[in-house]
C-alpha cells in the first residue's frame, strides 16, 4: 500500500538528516516541505498517502532539516544537507518540488547544483523575504522565543487556510491550536530566521531547467506577487489560484494533479 515505505536517517557533514523515501519508480522526485513544528520523523506514511500520485512513476524522496541547527543557518545550508543526502544516497539527478520554505531551499538547490535537478516546481513561496514575509514569520520568530505555541498556532491557521476551510474543520481547530506545538522552540526560530535572510532574487536566472510555478492570489504569508515575481524573472509557465491562499497545495483538489502533469511532459 505504501510502495516500499522507507523511513530513515543519514549522516551528513552537519549531523544527522532524516528522511523518508517510497515509490516504485524509476525516477527520483525530492519534495521539500516548508517550515513545520513537527520533525518529518513518524510521518512517512501520511505523507506516502497524500503524495500517492506520484509512487508509480518516481522514488519520492522527503528529506526533513537536519537534525541540530545553530544561529546563523540559511537556506543555502539546507540545500546543500539536501545535496549531500544526494550524494550519499546515489540520487544522481531528481525532479524537486518545494513549497513556502520548501520552495526557497528547491531555489537555492537548483542554482547551487544545477546538474542535479532535472525540472523544478515552486509552490506559494518567495525568492526573497518581502515585506508581509518579513513581518510575518518575524512574528513567529517572537513567538517562539517566547515559547507561545498558542500564537504560532492561530496565527498560522489563520493566514494559510480559507474561511470556508477554517469554518469545516472548526471543532478541530481549538485542539489543534493546543496541542501542536514543535519540540525545541529554539530549533522553530533559528530556521524561520533562515526565512528572512533569503534573497536569490537576482539568481534566478541562473536556473536553467523546466520550472513551473503555483502560487495563491490570497495567500497572505508570501503573497500572490511573490509567485508572479519568480515566473517574470525566469520567464516560466505559472498558475495562480485565484480562490486560494498559502495552503493551496492542500486545500486545492488538483494541486498535486498540476505537479504531476508538469513533470511527465517530455519525460
Amino acid at each position: 500500500m505504501f510502495y516500499n515505505l522507507v523511513e530513515n536517517s543519514i549522516e551528513i557533514s552537519n549531523g544527522d538528516l532524516n528522511y523518508v523515501s517510497f515509490g516504485k519508480g524509476n525516477s527520483n522526485l525530492i519534495i521539500i516541505q516548508g517550515l513545520n513544528v513537527r520533525d518529518i520523523k513518524g510521518a512517512g506514511a501520511t505523507l506516502s498517502l497524500m503524495y500517492k500520485i506520484f509512487a508509480k512513476k518516481y522514488r519520492v524522496w522527503f528529506f526533513d532539516r537536519r537534525a541540530k541547527v545553530e544561529e546563523g543557518l540559511t537556506n543555502w545550508d539546507l540545500a546543500n544537507d539536501i545535496y549531500e543526502a544526494m550524494v550519499k544516497l546515489d540520487i544522481g539527478k531528481a525532479d524537486v518540488f518545494g513549497v513556502s520554505q520548501g520552495g526557497m531551499i528547491a531555489m537555492a538547490l537548483a542554482i547551487e547544483h544545477p546538474d542535479r535537478v532535472s525540472k523544478l516546481v515552486l509552490g506559494v513561496t518567495s525568492s526573497r523575504a518581502n515585506d508581509n514575509i518579513k513581518t510575518t514569520v518575524g512574528r513567529w520568530v517572537e513567538y517562539a522565543r517566547k515559547r507561545d505555541h498558542i500564537s504560532i498556532n492561530k496565527e498560522t491557521f489563520s493566514l494559510m487556510y480559507t474561511e470556508k476551510y477554517l469554518r469545516k474543520y472548526k471543532a478541530f481547530m481549538p485542539v489543534l491550536i493546543r496541542l501542536v506545538k514543535p519540540k525545541d522552540f529554539n530549533r522553530f526560530a533559528i530556521l524561520a530566521l533562515a526565512i528572512l535572510d533569503f534573497d536569490c532574487y537576482e539568481r534566478l536566472t541562473e536556473i536553467k531547467c523546466p520550472v513551473l510555478v503555483l502560487g495563491g492570489d490570497k495567500d497572505l504569508i508570501t503573497t500572490g506577487e511573490a509567485s508572479r515575481e519568480i515566473a517574470d524573472k525566469i520567464n516560466c509557465p505559472i498558475h495562480m489560484y485565484t480562490d486560494y491562499g498559502h495552503a493551496a497545495y492542500e486545500e486545492a483538489k488538483d494541486f498535486n494533479d498540476r505537479v504531476y502533469e508538469f513533470l511527465s511532459m517530455n519525460s
